[in-house]
């Protein structure tokens, strides 16, 4: 039986050994598909950019049309898909299992049909916890990037539902 909460949650990713930090904090629905497999829906807030200007360099200029981006995640306590999509140019999806290699790709779209551009990545999961009875509060994911031969950082993807 399909049953879905409305729930704060904070997801965040850290990098170990770069300075990479990101933080979103928004309310998602989590849908519970069977004993230990959940399906979680965000809406990322947008991104705005600074266009510096020589008069103001350090005032963010909002966007006409700020497009919200959709992250789908897929997880139980072994296996977790994360999926963004929906904001015209940029998408991704990781498919990350405790202990295995796993995918990462990101799809760069061009402007003219059939212009899309995909970079394939390696990852391997050193570490997956889901924690939380009868529903998840906690997913920690600890996992390092690669291309080829050459690891492009060791990161922690962290959310947290709050109850």
């Amino acid at each position: 039986m399909l049953t879905h909460h409305r729930k704060p949650v904070s997801l965040s990713l850290v990098s170990t050994d770069m300075p990479i930090w990101s933080v979103v904090e928004t309310a998602a629905t989590i849908y519970q598909k069977d004993r230990d497999r959940y399906h979680l829906l965000l809406n990322e807030p947008a991104i705005y950019e600074k266009i510096p200007s020589p008069n103001t360099p350090e005032i963010a200029t909002l966007p006409t049309a700020a497009k919200t981006r959709l992250l789908w995640l897929e997880f139980s306590p072994y296996r977790v898909i994360l999926t963004m999509q929906g904001n015209g140019f940029f998408s991704y999806r990781h498919l990350w299992e405790r202990g295995m290699y796993g995918l990462s790709r990101y799809w760069l779209l061009g402007d003219s049909f059939g212009n899309n551009n995909q970079i394939r990545l390696r990852n391997f999961t050193r570490n997956l916890i889901l924690a939380g009875k009868p529903l998840p509060e906690l997913l920690r994911l600890d996992y390092e990037l690669w291309a080829e031969k050459i690891q492009l950082g060791r990161y922690i993807l962290n959310l947290e539902i709050h109850y």
